[in-house]
């Protein structure tokens, strides 16, 4: 874990990785180059200095981080009953502080992404930690229901952002052309959410009681806040460039204060950030054109997801009589396959960037630079694999609930929840791939849209999603949003067939208007 901090931006790691990036039109693979970009000449800068075992302990540390925000969520739901017993409330109320949760899930992001563009992705990450730190020792304190209702609140808003400024550093470091790879290995964490999460929870809640839910979550948010502060270098482009120009010094790791840097500084690559943070920057990327129907349609998909999450405890108890360890165990196959996501959907999206890229230059003489240009149909290379990864999304959903509802072997739930899990999340990569690539110039904020859209429609449908399998079974339910997101798939098709020329009127419009300044 110390390499990242021990090796920023050195004077010999630029060295290597230029020599990797001059050779990258010799056909090497993008791995070993991990994705460092320039135009071939002296004067053109790489597209970021870290070197590929560096961004490997980068996305390391943050897929790490990413792991409080969904811990933090899924680790609770095994303890839904007991804590209704004890707080004497019933489990709708219960679910009622899911659902709040969701709603400030969606919220704090659109602060900190917005902060993390223009002062750097560090400074988000320790205000984000400190508040889940301090939230978590209060929830563990806690014995009353309105209490629990508002410090969870507080709690989402802390450890929410960790997820979107994931997707953030990613773009920081990473070329479109690996960027699906990267961001798969950053949403690793966010994957091992649903799968350790409940089955921590059923162990604590039964043999230490459901506030030592929240002391583990504590612990676990302070040993990632030390972790920041002493070896998590700033990637973000409005403060470092390409990882050549140092922070701030009060933004530096604890590690490279103690040593002394000798690095040439390309200020070149230093992005001009807004003038001052916007709390609604986000709202307004949701309100464009074909960023709005991405994030709309990520929405949808991710509060079918949830209606499958959130019912399955109650589902697993009354058909199959399982305590709470043993639900808890029965979510290990879910996170698997949100684990397992990255080496189908993730390898898939970045081979079909490829394969349009050799299509649309088949010499292979361009640049990577020019890959990265608005020329190239981003859009194509990305929802050629996220629209059939819906389909069958869909298609296992339904298998999913009907099975559940025959009430089959315990075996037929627990592969269809794998499926699930694995089709659902590499969707998800893929419509926060593509978010940020058409906001490079805003990661931060574009990942914080994502997660505002899919958080606060899955918080309106975790509402009624267990009086919708009460009134129509667990089999309609799943029919239910299975057809929700097929109904929905002629967003994506619009995007992907309009998709450019909105993004170049858009792109028109902001040159205008930085004229007229």
């Amino acid at each position: 874990m110390q390499q990242p901090g021990a090796t920023l931006a050195s004077t010999t790691a630029q060295a290597d990785q230029h020599h990797e990036d001059t050779s990258s039109n010799t056909n090497v693979d993008a791995e070993k180059t991990a994705g460092i970009v320039s135009a071939g000449t002296d004067s053109e800068p790489p597209f970021s200095v870290f070197t590929l075992t560096e961004k490997k302990l980068i996305v390391l540390t943050i897929s790490f981080i990413g792991l409080v925000s969904p811990l933090s969520a899924s680790i609770y739901f095994p303890a839904i009953n007991t804590l209704a017993n004890d707080l004497h409330v019933s489990t709708s109320d219960i679910n009622l502080t899911v659902t709040t949760y969701l709603i400030f899930q969606a919220i704090g992001p659109t602060l900190f992404g917005n902060l993390s563009d223009i002062h750097g992705r560090r400074p988000a990450y320790i205000s984000c930690l400190t508040i889940s730190i301090a939230a978590n020792v209060a929830l563990a304190c806690q014995r009353s229901y309105p209490a629990l209702l508002v410090l969870r609140c507080v709690q989402s808003s802390g450890s929410a952002a960790t997820v979107a400024l994931g997707q953030a550093v990613v773009a920081d470091v990473s070329t479109r052309a690996e960027r699906g790879k990267w961001i798969a290995y950053a949403g690793m964490g966010m994957m091992m959410g649903p799968a350790l999460g409940p089955l921590v929870g059923g162990l604590l809640d039964a043999y230490l009681g459901w506030p030592s839910i929240f002391w583990f979550l504590a612990i676990f948010s302070g040993a990632m806040l030390m972790v920041t502060l002493c070896l998590l270098p700033e990637t973000s482009r409005a403060v470092v460039g390409n990882g050549s120009v140092p922070p701030q010094r009060w933004n530096r790791t604890l590690w490279s204060c103690l040593r002394k840097k000798n690095t040439t500084e390309q200020t070149n690559t230093l992005q001009r950030p807004t003038k001052r943070p916007n709390p609604i920057s986000s709202l307004l990327i949701i309100f464009k054109k074909e960023d709005g129907l991405i994030l709309l349609y990520g929405a949808l998909l991710y509060a079918g997801f949830y209606i499958v999450l959130i019912t399955l405890t109650d589902q697993l108890s009354q058909r199959y009589g399982l305590n709470t360890v043993q639900i808890g165990l029965c979510y290990l196959p879910f996170g698997v396959g949100c684990m397992v996501s990255r080496f189908s959907i993730g390898v898939l999206l970045d081979r079909n960037y490829k394969r349009l890229a050799h299509q649309l230059d088949p010499s292979g003489e361009s640049t990577s630079n020019a890959k990265e240009s608005d020329a190239f149909p981003i859009e194509k290379a990305r929802l050629q694999i996220g629209i059939p990864a819906v389909f069958a999304a869909a298609i296992v959903t339904i298998t999913y609930g009907w099975v559940l509802y025959y009430k089959t072997s315990l075996a037929g739930p627990l592969i269809m929840l794998f499926f699930v899990g694995n089709l659902t999340t590499g969707a998800f990569n893929v419509f926060g791939t593509l978010i940020v690539d058409i906001n490079l110039h805003q990661p931060g904020t574009a990942a914080a849209a994502n997660n505002l859209a899919r958080c606060g429609m899955g918080a309106a449908f975790t509402a009624f999603a267990q009086p919708l399998v009460n009134a129509i079974g667990i089999g309609w339910a799943s029919v239910a949003v299975a057809f929700l997101w097929i109904l929905a798939t002629p967003f994506l098709f619009a995007v992907m067939r309009w998709g450019p020329k909105w993004r170049a009127a858009e792109k028109a419009k902001l040159e205008h208007r930085d004229g007229k300044k």
